[in-house]
């Protein structure tokens, strides 16, 4: 059962023009590109995805960017959400990206510099680090693949009164941090890749 009835969320008319300002297929290789209006995963080079609009569109609707934010995609790929969120927070914010891959960073950045983001930027994951703690903390919190549990780095990456989005397993997952405290929400089932943990990988 979900319980995010009172919570905040991206104005509709906000997601409409980010949509609309940032084509899916200008994120896909040239031999995907067909697929872009195709409601469902794509496949990226790497043996990643690029996920389904209609879940992306959720997730950024959970998220509650505002303007000017300072933001975190964990798991950016080719760069298409961290561009979506870029639209979002305007040119009085920042994202940035973080990916795991090198081939998918240089493919990530070329795509946000194809469209004219500059406020935006992808970054190779650091060794052994999940998310980017060398620029927290953070207003917003993204991630695009599915932890196996809650992951405690990103959560002390977050700003007070910052929201963070992300599977757990299959559920979609809200965190909110206010004044030290820590409120969790659920809001559906969904699929993603398994997000890579360098965090569990030393049984932490």
């Amino acid at each position: 059962m979900d319980d995010t009835d009172d919570a905040e969320t991206t104005p509709q008319a906000a997601l409409d023009a980010a949509f609309a300002a940032t084509p899916r297929e200008w994120f896909l290789p040239p031999e995907a590109q067909r697929e872009a209006g195709e409601d469902r995963p794509v496949h990226l080079r790497e043996g990643q995805t690029c996920s389904q609009p209609t879940t992306v569109h959720q997730m950024l609707s959970l998220l509650a960017v505002p303007r000017g934010a300072r933001v975190l995609d964990v798991g950016s790929g080719s760069g298409w959400t961290t561009a979506l969120l870029a639209q979002l927070v305007g040119e009085g914010g920042r994202v940035d990206g973080v990916e795991v891959r090198p081939a998918l960073v240089a493919q990530g950045q070329a795509n946000l510099e194809r469209a004219h983001l500059p406020w935006a930027r992808i970054h190779q994951a650091p060794p052994a680090t999940l998310g980017l703690p060398d620029g927290a903390p953070y207003d917003r919190i993204l991630v695009s693949a599915s932890a196996g549990r809650l992951p405690a780095s990103l959560i002390d990456q977050l700003a007070d009164d910052g929201r963070m989005v992300v599977p757990i397993g299959t559920t979609m997952t809200i965190i909110e941090r206010t004044g030290g405290h820590i409120r969790t929400r659920h809001a559906g089932q969904y699929r993603f890749v398994p997000l890579l943990d360098p965090e569990a990988s030393l049984g932490e």
